[in-house]
């Protein structure tokens, strides 16, 4: 687990307010440097673990076996868990997001509120959307054993809304499929109907 330096995030934020033109001393800026710090220490907190460290934490699982061995064609899904992130590109924000996760379980399942804290731990990271839902299906691959994972994410970023094009709701919609999902069409798309 790494560390987030908070005081090297005041120093550079004080920086940034001369660089705007502003004045950091002033009375409605003074301590913004130390709480941009604090907020960055929450909102990147993901940065801090690796996706390994991630599964490891958030790994609860549930060996159920006459569940499972009586019902080893049944998918489970998680679906709309809001989460936000930050575009590695602009330092914007990513925002409106809803991860939906679907899995079939080998021989084990994971507790369902752990699949909501795996999603908001990755995003909490510099990310793309893409990778959001890579690093979603990875960590949720490790806890469960199993690689048929499917994973759903709609979000709008401010990158696009805010600046540049500036188109507001014009969500970005990205899957990642590993396992049967990649091979078995008809399951991914029953997967699909239920993520969305």
């Amino acid at each position: 687990m790494k560390n987030i330096d908070t005081e090297k995030i005041e120093q550079c934020i004080h920086d940034l307010l001369l660089a705007l033109g502003d004045d950091p001393s002033r009375e409605g800026l003074l301590e913004t440097p130390k709480r941009v710090a604090q907020m960055y220490a929450e909102v990147f907190e993901g940065m801090t673990y690796t996706n390994a460290e991630i599964a490891e934490k958030f790994g609860t699982v549930f060996e159920q076996e006459d569940y499972i061995k009586a019902n080893d064609k049944n998918l489970i899904v998680v679906k709309d868990i809001p989460v936000f992130s930050y575009c590695e590109h602009h330092l914007a924000l990513m925002y409106n997001m809803r991860v939906s996760v679907v899995y079939r379980p080998v021989d084990k399942i994971i507790g369902l509120s752990k699949i909501s804290r795996i999603a908001d731990m990755v995003s909490r990271r510099l990310q793309l959307q893409e990778r959001i839902a890579h690093d979603i299906a990875e960590v949720m691959a490790m806890v469960t054993g199993t690689q048929d994972i499917g994973v759903w994410i709609q979000g709008e970023h401010s990158c696009m809304s805010a600046r540049g094009i500036k188109k507001v709701s014009a969500p970005t919609v990205t899957t990642y499929f590993d396992g049967i999902f990649k091979t078995d069409d008809a399951l991914r798309q029953e997967a699909l109907l239920l993520m969305r």
